[in-house]
């Protein structure tokens, strides 16, 4: 089996400035990670392979220091990284960043199986694996929280939906988003650091692409645009009540009340 597996770089503060013009977020300079819930797909394939062999190879999108998290992937055991970095690619939604990373993923032969994180910690969206199995037409399943077993020619999961837990036959090739309930990541190898020291990551830009039209990537290929995003201004405000415990409780009573963190009754 040969598992493809979606990873971001995020940074790694809340403390992240953003450009006023573009509306994203100023990544240069800014202490990043992998997106933890990247974690929980990279080490749902490591657990397959281990069980059906294959090959992992592990993707992602990002300027060129965006190499650290497919080197953190190297060191918990993929086999194979690729980057698609290109300054054309900047400032995408997440329509635009499935399509990149679909034109990715069609460079991978025979892969079987794609598996992306639930979400990313800097867009919460949600949207970006779905969006990747649309655009390569084939099938997908959200919110996978159990492999219940794999076949020659499918896989079958586990959901958790809203109000039910439902179970997926889904036929190869295809892709799941896993959630992070699925299992327990493991930590990076050090032995596994110097082994893959050496080991060749393949860059990709949109002159490798078959569609190299500039509009579909990008702030061009992107139809949500930003129109206005900053940092939530910080409260850090208080009130001190003191003296009686009776006078100082009604007094916190009432505060609360004027300021409707609470209904009076």
């Amino acid at each position: 089996m040969n598992i493809a597996v979606c990873i971001k770089q995020v940074p790694g503060t809340s403390e992240v400035e953003v450009d006023e013009k573009t509306g994203v977020l100023k990544r240069d300079g800014v202490d990043s990670k992998m997106n933890p819930y990247d974690l929980y797909a990279l080490e749902t394939a490591l657990r397959l392979r281990q069980e059906h062999g294959g090959i992992i190879s592990v993707i992602s999108m990002g300027p060129p220091q965006s190499e650290e998290v497919i080197r953190e992937a190297f060191m918990m055991g993929a086999d194979d990284g690729v980057l698609l970095s290109d300054r054309r690619f900047a400032g995408a939604d997440v329509l635009a960043t499935a399509y990149t990373l679909s034109a990715g993923l069609q460079r991978l032969d025979d892969i079987d199986l794609i598996i992306c994180g639930k979400q990313t910690t800097d867009g919460d969206t949600a949207q970006v694996g779905s969006e990747i199995a649309e655009f390569l037409n084939i099938p997908h399943v959200a919110n996978v929280r159990r492999i219940c077993g794999v076949g020659a020619k499918a896989i079958v999961v586990e959901m958790d939906m809203p109000e039910t837990v439902e179970i997926a036959e889904v036929s190869f090739p295809c892709l799941i988003t896993v959630e992070k309930d699925i299992n327990t990541p493991r930590l990076p190898s050090f032995k596994l650091k110097l082994a893959t020291e050496g080991r060749t990551i393949t860059t990709l830009g949109l002159d490798d692409f078959v569609d190299k039209d500039e509009n579909n990537y990008g702030l061009n290929g992107s139809p949500t645009q930003v129109v206005k995003i900053f940092p939530p201004p910080t409260n850090d405000c208080h009130k001190i009540f003191e003296g009686d415990p009776v006078r100082s409780a009604y007094g916190m009573y009432q505060y609360l009340n004027d300021n409707k963190f609470i209904e009076a009754r």
